[in-house]
Order: structure tokens, then C-alpha cells, then sequence
């Protein structure tokens, strides 16, 4: 339908549904594509007929006041549940539909997701209609010999104005009923005869039949009828209702009275008659029973009689005479409440003194005739026509009522319940359960009491040092006060109920009452809420932030702790742990900022808590939050906290003092002719009490090309040079300076050509504010080109570009030569560069003027020479080619000159040669390889000389022809 999977499906099942009035019904509801804890919750709602826009709550998993008060006492009462099939899927029980209960039932589940999306509830119709439903057959009491055909009809109607079908079925029940009704056939709602197992062969055989004689007559025949027959007979209608899942569902259940059917074996002259003085007692009262045998020269022959009720032995007479007690009758027995005898060969007595409500029943008497006594073996049988017994109880009205003077209580109050027990005519025992609202159907023991004041308690409530030392009193004869001293939490809400035990008769009679208790968790409505009125601080000023704490309980009452949590500015880890209020008012400082407990201060007013901090330090920026904790009352020690909230997180920023620092931010210049020189950084405006960090950055002359760091010295002036000047080399030729209190200077040693860029500076300020140095602004200043003035403007180098190629592991010389003769006292420094994409070209080899060589970059100290065959060649020589050597290659000459003895030198002209692309190519060996691994070209070389002998051949016979002719 183009739901995503993360949207939440409410379904609810299908209706309308037609159900009868006082039948148990189900309706189901779950969930699907939901976010959140796998067990959800539902609520069951319906709308009346009546009030079809009014909503009517009923029963919810969660909320134990959901239901409204017309539906408050069933629900109590387990008249009306919710079982859980799964954590997504419920069953709504009604288990006595009412006419009151018909209209639209809608099944809702709260939210649990992060965002409204999807269906929360869904919504079915159910109708409730009368049970029309009647089946009757007239009781009789048949004996049929061996053979004979019964037949038994039975009465089916119904009157539903719904389109409903009907099944029809006879059933057999022997003995007492312990093994359950045997199926003998039955008439299903789809019209199809179905046979019980042990019937199956004898309605294929056509000796068992149903048939349907009148609109509502249906007649069952049974021809030649077995003393496996022998029992209790009765029939069963049942009424069907398609639903709207073309699913058919039984609504209503009948059952006629029973009909008793004994058979007698043909060719046997043994019978027994069993007869009883009253059919209908109240219990104390004497029943008794004779059992006659009929049979010819009786006097001579031997029976053993036995005595059954419900189909199960009581006792057995030998032919002697000789009595037997089952082992249950035993102990009854010996205290003379049960006698049986043999009053003569034919009469049998059974007396049960002080009859109870276990003699109710089918009394029958069997009887076996042995051919003497003592054997084994039975020459014939009989069983009696089954006479039933009716066993009036003596009623007990036994009332108990159940109360509580703690109906609402916090975690950790104690609850106290009173059951009074009214009517009982002796001692009772007493039990009192548990049943939680989240566990429908299910009940934990909370205490006994039994008749002689024993007590004990049930598992969950044997640990003391939980809910405390349970009590159970007993105030008088009928009143009893059970006291848990301290509720855990919510889970121990829900119905309490006492259960009133008294003997009599040898039966139990029972009394039940339930008192309703709502147990608030310590976190419901728990809640915190962090704010401060002033979100933004200047350094110095003290701020105090508010931490507010709302329950739905007294908090004054409660063991309380607060603890404060900071996240500085830029977080490092978790959450620092401030400061900590105890319950009993002791304050623990965190270790995260030591300085801290010096200028704060705690103070509660009621369920405020507030954290006042004076003169903020640029550490105190960050994020805040109060953590609350809340203990149950009553419980020493504390231990776990019953509940905890966080407030929301609130920021605050302290703004360090304003900088109005500056620098010179005009471009300048700065010409040298040779030597040493340097570049000036002016602070204009800055603070007294400052220090400054100081970057010297030059910029390459590419446009785009990225400024290059020289040398930064921080407020301590320690220096740290970029990775372009950190040679041993450059690190000797810049240095950073600082020549007065607001001039900085980047010193340039032995200046040369290379060295004619643009330089400026990045200048920081600094300043101590009591737990460390921060930055309070920077200022950038302008550029400062450095120039050389030269005296002569021409220096005769020769400017050609050459290409050479090299293989790898080869040696390759770059020609560099100067052209014309150097007048005397004359010097050059030669220098050789590779060019760099950066724009600044690398440096790699140095010729100064008294003749020593200089290598910038060492790694390549064992491979670059000199050679100068002559004065004027400084041609580079590149031993062991490898890859990484390809490129453009260019040298530089600077002319320099003493102005006289003793006087320094100047530079007087400077001269770039022509570049000289190098190009590798892979060794003689690898050539050789890739030749031997191409099939084409190995071949050709192979046929080469074969073809040069051919052409050679051809070329002799040419010679001889023409020298004949």
C-alpha cells in the first residue's frame, strides 16, 4: 500500500463480529513496523451505539486507572483482561458478553518512535445477539439386552436472525468421566457425518446412524448395541457464524441432559438391581445403598460384588464375604463413616455416614459370578442401572471484605491492608496475593496464615532488606491487617487479595476479596530544567545558573542529590563531574577543575538547586547540565537511587577582554646589494600586560601558489621552523627577532638572489588570565618585497635549453658554463636548482665563493659533483640515475667582487642559465627483458641473421651471371 517499514500498522481484528449474549469472546489487536522497546502497550476503547462519537475507555496494559467506572469493577474482577501473545500482539478477553457490550471497539497503542508516522489505532464493530440456541432430550435410564437397537432423538433449534449453521452430536461418557466423553457421531456445520474412532467401522457397516426426522429432530441409532456401549449418553448442539475472515467460529454451546444405557450379555440368567433409600441427602446425612442379585438357585452359586461410584471401585465383597476398601475409602473407613456387608447371598449393603459433597454421583454395583470361591475366573457378569445420587452442600456464606488506608502511595511508602471475614463457623486459613497489572491472569504470594497463626511468606517478599519485615496480624477472630513496610516501585501497584480458607465436611469453602493500590514510581514526572539568566559573560563577572526539579510527589520528603556536570568549550571526553549535594547535605568537588571550589557556591531554595560561580575564567565556557537523583524513603542504607533525571543542557560563553591590537599593514620594500638584511614587523596598537607569537611567511611569485611558513616564535619566543627552511642550512640564514617592545624582525643572513620575494608577518596576541594564556586577537601585516640592486646587470651564461636522456643507474652530466673571461678578484657562487610545481624550486647544490660546496638536501650529498674541467663550467654531474630524477634542471651565478683589501664582498651581477630537461628510461637488462617476453620481436631477432646469409647468397650469384656475360 506504500507503507516504508518504518511507519507503525495498527490492526485490529476483522468485523463486524455477531457473538452472543453471555459467551466468552476474544478480539485481537497488534502492531507492526514500530520504533522503540519490542513490548508495546494497547488500550481498548469502545464507542456506543448511543454515543457513537463519545469515547469509553476500557482496559489498558499500562494504565491500571485507564478503565472508566462502568467497566472498572469487571476489569477487577478478571470479567474483562488483556493476555499478551507476543510483545506486539494482544487478546481482548470478555468472558460474559452483556447486551451492553455491543458497538465499536478500537484498539490504540501510545507512542513509542521518535516522530508521529504511520497508524496508531484501529477500529472493529461487534455485535452482541441473543443466544437462541436450545437442545433437550428426556433423561431415561435403559437396559437393553446384548444385540437390541436404541435409538435416542434429540431436540435443535435456534431463532438467530443471522445466517448461522448448527452441528449436532452424540456423545458417550463411561465410568466417572476420567477419560472424557467418547465421540459416537457427530453431524458437522459443513453437513458431514463424522464417526468417533471407536464407531468408525460400525457407521461404514451401517449399525450407527444420525438422522434428521423434523426441522429440529435429529434421531441416533445404534443396532446391536455391545456392552462397550454401556454409559452415560447425551447430545451436544453447537450454533456457527461465518466471520468476515470466511473463518467460521462457534457462538453458543448446548448439552442435553444424559441418558443411562446398560446392556446385559443374551443367554445369561445373572441380574443385579441396585436401589437407594433416598436419591437426594444434604451433606452430614446417611446414605444407603442395596444392591440385589437376581439369579436361579442362587443360594449354591458364588458372587463377588463391587461397589462403584462415578465408575471408579469404592469396595469390593469376596464370595466369603470378605471386604475390600479402595486406598482413598481406607482411612474413612476405619473412623466408621463407610460399612459394607453382606447381608445374604443375593443382598449387598453400602452405608456412608456424614455424607459429603464427594458423594455425589452415579452409584453403580457389579457383579461376577466365580465357579468357587476364590476363582480367578468369572463364569458371568453384570452390572447394575446406574442410580444418581444428589448431595445438597450445607451453604457457608463466607463474605470477606477488603480494604486499604494507603490506596496511593510513592515508591517507598509502606501499604497497609485490612481483610475482614465474615460468616466462617470455625478457624480459617489465610492467604493474601499479589496480582500485577502488567501480568494479567498471573498472581504472586505475598503471606500465609493458617488455622493455627502459622506464617510465611512468599519468595519475591522473603528478602527483608527489600520491602522491609513483612507483618501479618491477625486482630481478632475474622480480622487480619497485612503491612509491606516499603513498596519497591510501580510493579507492586495493582490488586491485593485475600483468600479465607475454612474446612468443612471434609471440603474446603473458599471466600476471595480484592482491594485496588497505585504505587508512583519516583520517576514519574521526575523532572529537571536547567536555564541561566545570563547565557553570555565577560571575564570576571560571576553568573548563576537555576536548577529546577518538578515530581509528581513531595520532593522535601525524599532523599535528594544533585550533581552538576560541565563539557568544557571543546569537549576532550565526558561529561566533568563538578559538584556533588548528598542526601544528607555533604558536598563532594570533582577533580576536573580543582579552582573551582574556591569561588562557587551551592544553594537550595525548596526544589531549586542553583550553582553560583564568581568571576568567570574563558575554562568556565561550556556546556551545563544538573543531574538528579532520588532515593525511596524509609530504606536505610540508601543504596541505588529509586529514579534519576538530566536536565536539559544550557550554554555559557565568556567573552575575554576586547583586543584592539594592530600592526602596520602597508606594503613597503627593502633593497640590498649583498650581506645581511631584514624584514620589520610593526605593532601600532596593544595592550601593556600582552605577549605575541610571531609567524614569518614568504610568498612564492607563482599567483596561486600557497605562502610558505619560515620560522614561528610564540610567546615564549621558542621558535618552530616550516618544513620548507628546516634544513640545518636555512635554519642558520632566519631567525626571528624581537629588537623593541613593539618592532619584530625576521633577520636574513648572507641574503642572496633566491632570496628576492615578498615576506610579511602574522602577529598574535597573548595574555595571561590566571589559569592559563589566551588568545585574544591577531593582526596580519603587510607585504615587504625584497630587492637586490646590482651594479652590473649582465653576466654572460649561456642560455641554451637542452633535452638529454638517461638510463637508470647511469651517470649524466647538465651543462652549465659561463661564456667570456672573469675580470681579476672576481668570484662566482654557482648554484643548482630543480624546478618545484610550488614555485619555489628546490636548491641542491651550492658553490659559495672561497670554493666550498654545500649540499641542502644531504640524501643527495653522495650523488651530485662538480666536475669543472675549467674556470668557467660549473656543469652538474648526476651519478646512479633513478626515476625520481626526472625533470627541469637550471643553474645560478651571482658575480662578486671585494671593493678592496679588507673590504667585504658585494654582488655585482647574477645570471640564470638555460634549463636542461632530463628524461630516465628503465636499465640496458630491462630492455633486454621486455624484447625476450614480446614472442613477435624475439622471433624476428632469431630469423635476422638466417635472412642476412640469404641476401648475401643472392648477391654472389648475381656477380657470377653478369662476370660470364
Amino acid at each position: 500500500t506504500g507503507l516504508s517499514a518504518a511507519q507503525r500498522v495498527v490492526t485490529v481484528q476483522e468485523g463486524p463480529l455477531y457473538r452472543t449474549e453471555g459467551s466468552h469472546v476474544t478480539l485481537w489487536c497488534k502492531v507492526s513496523g514500530y520504533q522503540g522497546p519490542a513490548e508495546q502497550n494497547f488500550q481498548w476503547s469502545i464507542y456506543l451505539p448511543s454515543a457513537p462519537e463519545r469515547e469509553v475507555q476500557i482496559v489498558s496494559t499500562v494504565d491500571p486507572s485507564f478503565p472508566y467506572a462502568v467497566y472498572t469493577q469487571r476489569v477487577r474482577g478478571r470479567g474483562i483482561f488483556v493476555e499478551r501473545l507476543q510483545g506486539d500482539a494482544v487478546l481482548l478477553h470478555i468472558t460474559e458478553l452483556q447486551e451492553r457490550d455491543a458497538g465499536q471497539y478500537e484498539c490504540h497503542t501510545p507512542n513509542t518512535d521518535e516522530r508521529y508516522f504511520g497508524s496508531y489505532s484501529a477500529k472493529m464493530d461487534l455485535v452482541v445477539i441473543p443466544d437462541t440456541l436450545s437442545a433437550s432430550m428426556a433423561p431415561q435410564a435403559l437396559t437393553l439386552m446384548e444385540g437390541d437397537t436404541v435409538e435416542l432423538t434429540c431436540e435443535v433449534s435456534k431463532s438467530t436472525a443471522q445466517h448461522t449453521h448448527l452441528s449436532v452430536g452424540w456423545y458417550l461418557l463411561q465410568g466417572a468421566g476420567e477419560h472424557g466423553p467418547e465421540e459416537i457421531l457427530t453431524l458437522s456445520k459443513d453437513f458431514t457425518l463424522k464417526p468417533g474412532p471407536s464407531y468408525e467401522q460400525r457407521f461404514l457397516e451401517g449399525d450407527v446412524q444420525l438422522n434428521k426426522v423434523g426441522n429440529t429432530t435429529y434421531k441416533l441409532i445404534i443396532r446391536g448395541v455391545r456392552p462397550s456401549d454401556q454409559g452415560q449418553l447425551y447430545c451436544e448442539a453447537a450454533e456457527w457464524i461465518e466471520d468476515p475472515d470466511k473463518t467460521w467460529k462457534d457462538i453458543s454451546h448446548k448439552e442435553t441432559w444424559r441418558t443411562s444405557l446398560a446392556v446385559v450379555s443374551q443367554g445369561r440368567d445373572l441380574s443385579v438391581d441396585i436401589t437407594a433409600a433416598r436419591h437426594s441427602l444434604s451433606e452430614g446425612d446417611t446414605l444407603q445403598l442395596n444392591c440385589v442379585v437376581g439369579a436361579s438357585k442362587n443360594s449354591s452359586r458364588h458372587f463377588e460384588v463391587i461397589w462403584l461410584l462415578n465408575g471408579t471401585e469404592v469396595a469390593s465383597v469376596d464370595p466369603h464375604g470378605v471386604l475390600t476398601w479402595e486406598e482413598q475409602y481406607k482411612e474413612r473407613a476405619k473412623l466408621g463413616q463407610l460399612q459394607a456387608f453382606k447381608a445374604s447371598n443375593t443382598d449387598y449393603v453400602l452405608t456412608i455416614s456424614e455424607v459429603g459433597l464427594e458423594g455425589n454421583g452415579t452409584y453403580q454395583c457389579s457383579v461376577s459370578e466365580r465357579k468357587a470361591p476364590g476363582d480367578l475366573h468369572s463364569v458371568q457378569s453384570n452390572v447394575s442401572s446406574a442410580i444418581q445420587v444428589s448431595v445438597k452442600p450445607i451453604e457457608i456464606h463466607m463474605r470477606l471484605s477488603v480494604s486499604t488506608s494507603t490506596p496511593w502511595v510513592m515508591a517507598g511508602d509502606p501499604l497497609i491492608l485490612q481483610c475482614e471475614v465474615q460468616g466462617a463457623t470455625g478457624p480459617v486459613s489465610l492467604r493474601w496475593w499479589h496480582l500485577p497489572p502488567q501480568h494479567p491472569g498471573y498472581k504472586v504470594l505475598v503471606a500465609t496464615m493458617e488455622q493455627d497463626g502459622t506464617r510465611s511468606l512468599g519468595s519475591a517478599y522473603r528478602d527483608g532488606g527489600t520491602r522491609g519485615s513483612l507483618r501479618l496480624e491477625k486482630e481478632s477472630s475474622g480480622s487480619f491487617t497485612l503491612v509491606i513496610p516499603s513498596t519497591l516501585g510501580e510493579d507492586d501497584g495493582g490488586q491485593y487479595r485475600c483468600e479465607a480458607t475454612q474446612q468443612f465436611q471434609g471440603r474446603n469453602v473458599t471466600g476471595k476479596g480484592e482491594a485496588a493500590v497505585t504505587v508512583s514510581s519516583m520517576g514519574q514526572g521526575l523532572h529537571a530544567t536547567l536555564r541561566s539568566r545570563i547565557p553570555t559573560v565577560s571575564y570576571g563577572q560571576s553568573f548563576e545558573l537555576f536548577c529546577q526539579v518538578n515530581a509528581n510527589y513531595t520532593l522535601e520528603e525524599v532523599p535528594v542529590s544533585v550533581l552538576w556536570l560541565f563539557q568544557p568549550s571543546q569537549p576532550t571526553g565526558p561529561l566533568q563531574e563538578l559538584v556533588q549535594v548528598l542526601p544528607s547535605g555533604t558536598v563532594v568537588w570533582g577533580t576536573a577543575q580543582p579552582h573551582l571550589q574556591g569561588k562557587a557556591q551551592l544553594v537550595k531554595d525548596g526544589t531549586s538547586f542553583r550553582l553560583h560561580i564568581h568571576s568567570a575564567l574563558p575554562a568556565n565556557e561550556g556546556m551545563y547540565q544538573c543531574k538528579v537523583k532520588v532515593w525511596r524513603r524509609n530504606i536505610l542504607p540508601l543504596g541505588q537511587p529509586a529514579a534519576s533525571t538530566s536536565s536539559n543542557a544550557v550554554g555559557v560563553k565568556v567573552v575575554l577582554p576586547e583586543s584592539k591590537f594592530q600592526v602596520t599593514t602597508k606594503d613597503s620594500s627593502v633593497e640590498v646589494a649583498s650581506g645581511n638584511t631584514a624584514i620589520e614587523c610593526r605593532i601600532v596598537f596593544a595592550r601593556n600586560n600582552s605577549e605575541f607569537a610571531v609567524t614569518w611567511y614568504l610568498l612564492p611569485p607563482l599567483p596561486d601558489a600557497t605562502p610558505l611558513q619560515i620560522i614561528r616564535a610564540n610567546y615564549n619566543s621558542i621558535p618552530e621552523y616550516g618544513s620548507e627552511f628546516n634544513s640545518p642550512a636555512q635554519k642558520s640564514r632566519f631567525l626571528s627577532q624581537r629588537v623593541s617592545s613593539n618592532v619584530f624582525q625576521l633577520q636574513i643572513l648572507s641574503a642572496n638572489l633566491r632570496d628576492g620575494e615578498r615576506y610579511y608577518c602574522v602577529v598574535e596576541e597573548w595574555l595571561w588570565l590566571v589559569d592559563g594564556w589566551y588568545k585574544l586577537g591577531e593582526g596580519t601585516s603587510g607585504r615587504t618585497t625584497l630587492k637586490f640592486k646590482l651594479q652590473e646587470h649582465e653576466l654572460q651564461v649561456e642560455k641554451t635549453n637542452h633535452n638529454i636522456s638517461a638510463r637508470e643507474g647511469e651517470e649524466v652530466t647538465l651543462p652549465c658554463r659561463l661564456q667570456g673571461a672573469l675580470p681579476p678578484g672576481t668570484h662566482i657562487l654557482a648554484t643548482w636548482f630543480q624546478v618545484q610545481s610550488s614555485g619555489r624550486d628546490s636548491a641542491l647544490l651550492s658553490l659559495h665563493r672561497d670554493g666550498s660546496v654545500e649540499y641542502p638536501q644531504e640524501r643527495l650529498a653522495g650523488r651530485l659533483f662538480l666536475r669543472r674541467p675549467s674556470a668557467g663550467d660549473f656543469s652538474l654531474t648526476l651519478s646512479t640515475v633513478e626515476r625520481g630524477d626526472e625533470g627541469e634542471y637550471y643553474c645560478q651565478l651571482q658575480k662578486w667582487q671585494q671593493q678592496s683589501e679588507g673590504k667585504d664582498w658585494a654582488l655585482r651581477a647574477s645570471a640564470r642559465s638555460g634549463g636542461t630537461q632530463l628524461t630516465t628510461a628503465p636499465p640496458e637488462s630491462t630492455v633486454l627483458s621486455r624484447i625476450c617476453s614480446s614472442p613477435p620481436l624475439l622471433s624476428f631477432i632469431l630469423y635476422l641473421p638466417l635472412v642476412l646469409i640469404l641476401l648475401l647468397a643472392l648477391g654472389v650469384i648475381c656477380w657470377y651471371c653478369k662476370s660470364r656475360k
